[in-house]
């Protein structure tokens, strides 16, 4: 799959959610099988790019891969701005958020607000290809609600503005993450443009992953909440895709390695005080499969720093394979 100039080392790709895939979670993605990762959505407020969660948003020093950076917001020129700015810190790819169902990104009309209105779409569209030199991608949803699907009229908008790809979450606005994701639209609208397609929504396994791309024909698949606390998904995905077959589970130990070096690059971002407290929901997710999982994270939640987050995790994991071996 190519994007622009860029060839992705395979059709898997990592969605933009934000509080999540900051730069240590895109780089384990990566190492363990997307083909590319996208940030968390940034802000085009200039008013904003210099404060502490902006900066650590366009952290990219020493990252692997392509460098996708997601912007959000619903001024034509500050939305250039915003993608020439990102682009100076390091941004290969821009891509511009209109799928995002979160109240308080909708109330200011960004984000999946602004399909709703696509003469708007089309004038960012338009605006932010021609502030940069990089390839300008597209996240949306299928349209407001229901009765209101416009997702085949943005594509076609998105490629007339020469945005070099398309990814679509298969629910309205209006549903949120409720209910199951549709294909048909997705489908329609592969049919309907020549332009690069993702696939995104519900796709958790092997098996629902091969359905969509067979039933949608898309070019990619974007996956997001699935991977929380099982980067190693991306792999397993791409092997049977591949081969029809499943990739063995990875060992306790190998869980252990991912998640220790997860917690670290958390810790060096973050600092120690919010390093930490950003490791506890990833440190839940992880474990979220396990029958004392509930039980451990209660514990693990009331722990302030680094060292003695990693001890009880280390206690944690001796006494899963002690059970294992016993």
């Amino acid at each position: 799959m190519h994007i622009g100039n860029y060839q992705l080392d395979n059709p898997l790709i990592l969605a933009p959610m934000a509080g999540v895939t900051d730069q240590p979670f895109r780089q384990l993605c990566k190492q363990l099988g997307a083909g590319m990762t996208v940030s968390e959505m940034i802000t085009a407020d200039p008013r904003l790019w210099n404060s502490k969660k902006s900066r650590l948003r366009r952290v990219h020093q020493g990252e692997i891969g392509i460098r996708s950076v997601q912007i959000a917001g619903t001024e034509p020129e500050i939305m250039a701005l915003a993608a020439q700015h990102n682009v100076e810190h390091g941004a290969q790819i821009i891509d511009i958020n209109m799928g995002c169902p979160a109240k308080k990104v909708c109330k200011k009309a960004a984000g999946s607000a602004l399909l709703q209105d696509p003469d708007l779409v089309e004038r960012i569209l338009k605006a932010v290809v021609a502030a940069v030199d990089v390839p300008v991608t597209l996240k949306i949803r299928t349209g407001q609600d229901a009765n209101n699907r416009n997702a085949l009229i943005i594509a076609k908008i998105a490629e007339e503005a020469d945005v070099k790809a398309l990814a679509i979450h298969g629910r309205t606005r209006s549903d949120k993450f409720m209910g199951e994701a549709e294909f048909e639209t997705i489908a329609a609208i592969k049919q309907a443009v020549s332009i690069p397609i993702m696939a995104n929504g519900d796709i958790d396994n092997p098996e629902k992953a091969k359905w969509v791309k067979d039933y949608t024909q898309a070019d990619g698949l974007m996956i997001g909440r699935a991977a929380q606390g099982k980067p190693w998904i991306f792999r397993e995905i791409w092997h049977f895709l591949q081969t029809g077959e499943h990739l063995e589970s990875p060992s306790w130990q190998e869980i252990q390695q991912i998640l220790f070096q997860h917690m670290n690059g958390l810790y060096q971002l973050y600092g120690e005080v919010m390093g930490p407290r950003i490791a506890r929901k990833h440190v839940s997710w992880y474990l979220q499969e396990q029958d004392d999982g509930k039980e451990f994270r209660r514990t693990f939640n009331k722990i302030e720093d680094a060292k003695t987050q990693l001890e009880t995790l280390k206690y944690y994991f001796k006494q899963k394979q002690q059970a294992k071996a016993a």
